[in-house]
């Protein structure tokens, strides 16, 4: 595993300020697949998207966002009944208690509604940095982090981007690369591009508009 270099070379910025640009022009439209309306519903939704689908999740929470519109609602759930809305999404019963004790951190402490600090999001129940980081840049359009998903971790080191594994440290890498008002727009489209070209198994590197600075593609 390679040190975080604490300033990235001149080459790799180039490297990334390619990268950014067409990613512009390829996904101008990119924007977050989980489908919310408040900075709650996107919480929720985002606590379910752990090991599930963003189309699987959308597909839940359009009965689960009518029949719970607030915090409280979901405090006051019953946890079996909780658990049975969102059992399609998986690990249903971790994420039914998760989404029960953030609710009701939510209404003891901020009134009901989301906060917007990271320190106050990382207190919630199964809201750790990359889902505050979700909530923070999409819900309140503040770039506090870089979302580090499977897709980002993986373009990350196909684009010699960043050579950590762990999460953290290839977000810290990110945030020196790209400019921080653009940080939540990136990730968005950084996922659109892992799933369109640059899947896990197999990327489409004969199509792909990044080839000419991938260290990784196949030419």
């Amino acid at each position: 595993m390679g040190k975080t270099n604490p300033s990235p070379g001149k080459g790799l910025k180039r490297r990334a300020d390619a990268i950014r640009r067409r990613l512009e022009a390829e996904y101008p439209d990119a924007a977050c697949a989980l489908r919310h309306e408040t900075p709650l519903q996107l919480l929720v939704a985002t606590i379910l998207s752990a090991q599930c689908t963003d189309v699987r999740v959308n597909e839940v929470t359009k009965s689960l966002f009518k029949k719970y519109p607030t915090a409280k609602d979901y405090a006051d759930a019953p946890l079996e009944a909780l658990e049975e809305d969102i059992r399609p999404t998986g690990f249903f019963r971790n994420k039914a208690k998760s989404i029960k004790g953030c609710c009701r951190k939510l209404v003891e402490r901020h009134n009901g509604e989301v906060p917007a600090s990271m320190g106050e999001l990382t207190a919630l129940n199964g809201v750790g940095r990359k889902t505050a980081n979700v909530i923070l840049g999409n819900a309140f359009g503040i770039n506090e982090g870089f979302v580090v998903d499977t897709h980002v971790a993986r373009l990350s080191k196909r684009l010699g981007l960043s050579e950590e594994t762990d999460p953290a440290k290839i977000e810290a890498d990110l945030m020196k690369l790209f400019p921080r008002d653009e940080w939540t727009i990136i990730v968005h489209r950084l996922i659109s591009h892992g799933r369109q070209v640059c899947s896990a198994r197999k990327p489409k590197c004969d199509w792909c508009m990044m080839s000419d600075v991938c260290p990784s593609a196949e030419r």
